[in-house]
């Protein structure tokens, strides 16, 4: 899984996840890219799954970039405890992802490689997304 080295702090506010996404969003390393159009939390696991699913379905052939890091921690409180006594200890990791937001980059397959391999990548996250190409094209 996929989880920073160190933090200078162990526990984060939840925080609000306004407008769009300017900084990564086109496609920088690859020919093909996912594209979030919804926001939310992507967790460690869900990454880890959809690259697994990516990678397996171009055989190994191309090269895939991970374009987001989950680098905020989600705290949770064991079940059936009573309110208070502060906040919960930090179970998994999130990317926060807003919409425009480009998540996967792939390289050195057909366009019909990438949007199949893209396509089984998207059904691993939690929202929509869609398949761009490199301005270029």
């Amino acid at each position: 899984m996929l989880m920073p080295k160190r933090t200078k702090f162990r526990k984060t506010h939840k925080g609000r996840m306004r407008g769009v996404a300017h900084r990564g969003s086109s496609v920088a390393f690859g020919d093909y890219g996912l594209q979030a159009m919804e926001c939310g939390w992507i967790k460690s696991r869900q990454i880890e799954s959809a690259r697994v699913a990516i990678t397996r379905s171009i055989k190994r052939l191309g090269k895939v970039w991970i374009r987001v890091f989950p680098d905020k921690p989600i705290t949770l409180k064991p079940a059936e405890t009573r309110m208070g006594k502060g906040k919960g200890s930090p179970e998994y990791w999130v990317a926060v992802v807003k919409p425009g937001r480009i998540l996967f980059e792939i390289n050195g397959v057909t366009p019909d490689q990438a949007k199949q391999a893209l396509t089984l990548g998207a059904a691993k996250l939690p929202f929509k997304t869609r398949i761009v190409s490199r301005q270029g094209d």
